[in-house]
């Protein structure tokens, strides 16, 4: 049987410290770190679904203080920041084209769901730690409006 994912990011860390890189070092003990206290919050070894929930929830956090760091004048910090969030999404599942979920949100429609809630309703566990909720929000807008 392939590996879990916190196997894998385990197995990363252990070479990123072989490999004496900082910055993979410090993200992935992070993220260790996250995964561990969710175990603990939930009482059980987390699955792979809820460790890519874990890992999705830590790239939003570090491209929203991107987002705000880039607006208070600090570059450096910012490209810090999507550096990071860059690490974390190795360990994401393939990511979802526009188009992928554009065709969803039609198909959604299509089958008569005719209100944000409702489309949303229908495609968020399809694309779930796969696109961002806002990029499809937006999306969902866009198709009931045209």
């Amino acid at each position: 049987m392939a590996d879990s994912l916190s196997e894998r990011i385990r197995a990363d860390l252990n070479q990123s410290r072989r490999d004496r890189d900082k910055l993979r070092t410090t993200v992935l003990t992070t993220a260790l770190s996250e995964i561990r206290n969710r175990e603990i919050e939930v009482g059980h070894a987390l699955s792979d679904d809820e460790v890519v929930q874990v890992v999705s929830t830590a790239i939003k956090r570090r491209r929203d203080a991107a987002e705000q760091m880039r607006s208070g004048g600090r570059e450096e910090l910012a490209a810090k920041e999507e550096q990071e969030a860059e690490i974390l999404s190795a360990y994401l599942p393939p990511q979802l084209t526009e188009d992928e979920v554009r065709a969803m949100v039609r198909g959604a429609i299509a089958d008569g769901a005719n209100s944000i809630g409702a489309v949303m309703g229908r495609i968020a566990p399809r694309i779930k730690g796969r696109f961002e909720g806002k990029e499809a929000n937006r999306i969902v807008r866009e198709e009931l409006a045209g």
